[in-house]
């Protein structure tokens, strides 16, 4: 297994079962991460206040607070709403899931999970935050009507005011935004944005859909969905760069 681009980074591992924290601890330190632990829903929050890690590994049912309310925690604060999130929990069910992303999380693994899978997971997670943040040049921005994205800072604004956005859905956005006018399939956006294989979790890409255009109010209505097919960006009319 390849080394993850973004080895080096702090990950918080939080799960109340000692033998998970070990086992995940032990194979992002492994893989080169700075991994720091902890074991309750409020531990959770003061740790990554305190450490600011890169990423947490969040299990959901944890004493204290739940994994969900964490999360919610975390995306409300100006401090704590950037840091990538992968939900790691032995809740299948389809509904957890959704929420889960529905509040912000940027990936879910389900238990029994593979700890190279984990892995694998949390490198791709960080480097689509690394490269979201690069930007691809100075003072490169992208406008389309109302929106503006400005790839050097890793900004958004509608009119003029700023909107706040996960990592993953600011990768999302921009994606859209680059290819305009083209229809993005689910598949592709997997691959593109979560590097993820393209015959998985396709349910993924309609949350996060769905948070952005709430996010991003009137020009959320630009992202048009395609019906059996995927997504696309319609740019207005009007000069565009």
């Amino acid at each position: 297994m390849t080394a993850p681009a973004a080895a080096g980074e702090r990950v918080l591992v939080v799960d109340d079962e000692a033998d998970i924290v070990a086992l995940v601890a032990y194979h992002l330190a492994r893989a080169g991460y700075r991994v720091s632990t902890a074991t309750t829903g409020p531990d959770a929050l003061a740790a990554v206040r305190e450490e600011r890690p890169a990423l947490v590994v969040l299990d959901l049912m944890l004493p204290g607070l739940s994994g969900y309310e964490v999360l919610e925690a975390l995306r409300a604060d100006d401090a704590t709403r950037h840091v990538a999130v992968l939900m790691l929990t032995a809740r299948r069910e389809e509904p957890d899931r959704i929420r889960g992303l529905a509040l912000g999380a940027d990936d879910y693994l389900t238990k029994p999970f593979s700890p190279q899978e984990l892995v694998l997971r949390v490198g791709a997670i960080l480097r689509r935050v690394a490269g979201s943040a690069s930007g691809s040049g100075s003072g490169d921005v992208i406008a389309l009507g109302p929106l503006e994205i400005d790839r050097a800072e890793h900004r958004v604004r509608v009119d003029g005011a700023e909107v706040e956005l996960t990592p993953t859905e600011y990768k999302l956005l921009l994606t859209l935004a680059e290819r305009r006018g083209r229809v993005q399939e689910r598949s592709h956006l997997l691959e593109t944005v979560w590097e993820a294989a393209p015959d998985i979790q396709t349910r993924t890409v309609d949350m996060h859909v769905q948070r952005l255009r709430a996010k991003l109010g009137a020009a959320g209505e630009m992202i048009e969905t395609v019906r059996g097919f995927g997504y696309r960006l319609r740019a207005p009319s009007g000069r565009t760069t």
